[in-house]
């Protein structure tokens, strides 16, 4: 097994993973480690022949513009990695691009492919393999993108359902470049959810009071 460089992880657990501090959109720090775990499994399963200091850089910073623009978040996330000085001092200006590309294309769709195998990577790590953490996320980015709205927990609910079937519904927009089991597993799931409205609805209802999604427990 390949390790990531010492002084690289170190950098990137210290200045990088400490700046998620908040769960906006379903885009905390929780999602993060996920991804980066996802990368590699996906890199070993598939036997990707791929640098790890580079997978691992990818995977830390492609949400991490997320507070400062959410719907544009994979330029800024880019931009924030390619003028990184620490990076720019470890990488050469190739490795940098690479990466800088990868997270933009980390949101590859059936209309937009990932330009290398670094890109295919994080686009197919970032997407769920936890149905449960799929709809929590979904319901924090949703309540967060209609906040100007004031939405009600059912005009929620309703975003979500919307989004996540023309996403994860049969002929769904989410592009998968490694499709492991647990992620057929994962989809196998949401497609039967997403058949039946109602049933979504109340697990989404029930999601969103254990994590009092609009802070009713705070404020008693």
């Amino acid at each position: 097994m390949k390790m990531i460089s010492k002084h690289i992880k170190e950098y990137i657990e210290s200045e990088i993973l400490s700046q998620y501090s908040s769960n906006i959109g379903g885009h905390g720090i929780d999602h993060i480690k996920t991804v980066i775990t996802r990368s590699f499994e996906i890199v070993e399963e598939f036997g990707l022949d791929l640098d790890w200091d580079m997978v691992y850089v990818i995977a830390a910073f492609h949400d991490i513009g997320y507070k400062q623009d959410p719907d544009n978040h994979e330029q800024v996330s880019a931009d924030i990695l390619s003028k990184d000085s620490f990076l720019n001092q470890n990488f050469d200006s190739e490795k940098i691009k690479i990466m800088s590309e990868a997270i933009i294309d980390h949101r590859a769709s059936l209309e937009y492919e990932a330009r290398s195998k670094y890109g295919k990577v994080v686009s197919s790590a970032d997407r769920e393999i936890s149905v449960r953490n799929m709809l929590e996320r979904s319901l924090l980015f949703q309540k967060d993108k209609h906040i100007g709205e004031n939405p009600t927990l059912d005009q929620v609910i309703e975003y979500s359902f919307k989004k996540l079937s023309s996403k994860y519904g049969k002929n769904g927009y989410a592009k998968m470049y490694y499709p492991d089991q647990k992620y057929k597993d994962y989809l196998r799931e949401m497609q039967s959810l997403l058949s039946d409205k109602i049933l979504f609805t109340e697990r989404e209802k029930q999601i969103a009071q254990e994590i009092d999604l609009f802070g009713y427990q705070k404020k008693k």
